[in-house]
């Protein structure tokens, strides 16, 4: 069976579930909250309403209810196999482990891109009626939304191969919820330290406070470089990713 047809195959186990509304959630909650609490303060002579109404908005999206709503998705596409012994069936077919828990990691990834796109649509959406409103003529600023939201999901990635190598690692689902929560709170704390370049966990949310920084400082680089980031963020992803696919199964065949 080649991997393209395990895709296939872990998208139909998935595509009827309820995970599709879910990541409507916190798109809606955050980007609906941080545009009319900025709307009050608009007028038509106001400047880089979009850069103020993303900042806004993504702040606590990137630092909390992104991760959150992940954590959500992977224990939901791992209970699908939980499900009345399903994963000790699949197990016994001729078909790698590490093959299945990285089609399902392909399957997460697609759930992060779709809310990564309901999160831009509700903010263009939202934004557009706050401009109209309000008065304000500010051209919508494509690029600038789109590379950002670009770099939130590539930041996102380390983290939620985290996420799914701990749901992987542990049968409990609450014992997997319970520790990676554990682990986003505490990422706003660390983004203010010198070691958040080691915690993934906090590395969507320290991009949008370099943001924030830019904005408030009129355009002066917050400084997130490539370097130390990269390597790291890629060792990591690395390392994590290699422990979840070979480890995935490991458990129930005991």
């Amino acid at each position: 069976m080649s991997f393209l047809e395990l895709l296939k195959i872990e998208w139909i186990k998935v595509k009827r579930s309820k995970m599709i509304p879910l990541i409507f959630i916190a798109p809606l909650l955050v980007v609906t909250s941080g545009v009319a609490n900025l709307r009050s303060y608009f007028s038509p002579e106001y400047t880089n309403v979009w850069a103020a109404m993303f900042i806004q908005s993504a702040l606590v999206y990137a630092y909390y209810l992104l991760p959150f709503s992940m954590i959500v998705v992977c224990v939901m596409i791992a209970g699908r196999e939980t499900e009345n012994n399903g994963i000790l069936k699949m197990l016994a077919l001729p078909v790698s482990r590490c093959a299945l828990s990285a089609a399902k990691f392909c399957i997460l990834l697609f759930y992060l891109i779709m809310e990564m796109v309901v999160f831009l649509a509700v903010f263009v959406i939202a934004g557009l009626i706050a401009t109209n409103t309000t008065g304000i003529t500010e051209a919508l600023p494509v690029m600038y939304l789109l590379k950002w939201c670009v770099g939130l999901f590539l930041t996102m990635l380390p983290s939620v191969a985290i996420m799914w190598a701990i749901t992987v690692l542990f049968e409990k689902p609450l014992l997997s919820v319970g520790l990676n929560l554990l682990l986003v709170i505490p990422g706003v704390f660390v983004a203010n330290t010198p070691l958040w370049v080691v915690y993934p966990y906090c590395y969507s949310g320290y991009l949008v406070s370099c943001s924030l920084h830019d904005f408030t400082a009129g355009g002066v680089s917050a400084g997130f470089h490539p370097f130390p980031f990269l390597p790291c963020a890629v060792l990591i992803f690395a390392l994590v990713f290699t422990v979840a696919v070979t480890r995935f199964g490991k458990k129930e065949m005991r």
